[in-house]
């Protein structure tokens, strides 16, 4: 396992066997996002998409929660100081760049990307989990958009990602009223992909991101643009967006390696290539 210096401590990094995970480090604050996690988690997202070392990203929490969004506290210290400098124009277009190069990019990254959560996830916490590809929950951790409890609409793409995973009528629902969500209420609405005791968390996390990480790459890259492409586009586009890929695919030596296991009745060896 190989650390990686992410320039602050709110955020960790360390990369092992193709597995960057990525913890959000500040269990005092239930791991609240500050400015420099965000910055940090933004910088090093940046990074994996394009390294070939990275083959899936697991974001974490440390301790018992994995994020309570954003700092209301500092928010708070904030509102009575008057708050910052910047005009309401410039923080709209820091917190537009600052979505795009942390849930955008989780979202879009041409890369598996996994959601471990050990406690709560809340508020833009909610969000950066519902922008990775799959959650996986331990028993005792809950869900909530929290927004409306400190008088806030919503950030970090939490309406969007919602809206898709579970229909309109229920995310307002969960919008409007704040309430929790159980893991196994998420899992029965599709929000959660897997359901596991507390201290069996890192076993399953470890088990399903090996087998991404040992998947073939080349087809992952293209699932997922296929995926996200079906989200909100035409059919026929889709169809035509399958069958580029599908076609593609079928040239790289991942395939060709699985047809031949296939014959052989062996499991593949996926080199990404």
């Amino acid at each position: 396992m190989a650390a990686i210096d992410t320039g602050t401590q709110d955020l960790l990094a360390d990369l092992d066997a193709g597995v960057l995970t990525l913890t959000l480090n500040r269990p005092e604050a239930r791991n609240a996002m500050s400015g420099a996690m965000t910055a940090a988690l933004a910088d090093q997202l940046a990074r994996a998409e394009l390294d070939p070392a990275v083959k899936v990203l697991v974001l974490t929490g440390a301790g018992k929660g994995f994020c309570a969004g954003g700092d209301v506290k500092g928010m708070d210290e904030s509102n009575q100081g008057g708050g910052g400098a910047a005009t309401i124009d410039q923080a709209i277009h820091r917190q537009r760049v600052n979505q795009r190069a942390t849930a955008g990019r989780l979202f879009k990254m041409p890369k598996p990307t996994l959601a471990a959560l050990p406690g709560p996830a809340a508020g833009a916490g909610l969000s950066l989990a519902l922008a990775c590809d799959m959650r996986i929950m331990a028993s005792s951790a809950i869900l909530t958009t929290a927004f409306a409890r400190v008088g806030f609409s919503g950030d970090y793409g939490g309406a969007y990602f919602l809206t898709q995973l579970v229909g309109s009528a229920k995310a307002r629902e969960l919008y409007y009223l704040s309430e929790r969500v159980s893991a196994e209420e998420a899992l029965r609405l599709g929000l959660a992909n897997w359901v596991v005791a507390p201290e069996e968390l890192a076993a399953k996390v470890r088990e399903v991101a090996l087998r991404l990480a040992g998947g073939p790459t080349v087809a992952y890259r293209y699932m997922k643009e296929n995926l996200n492409r079906a989200m909100s586009g035409e059919v026929d586009d889709c169809l035509d967006l399958e069958a580029t890929h599908h076609v593609h695919c079928g040239q790289t030596d991942d395939h060709k390696e699985a047809a031949r296991a296939f014959v052989e009745k062996r499991e593949p060896v996926f080199t990404g290539r």
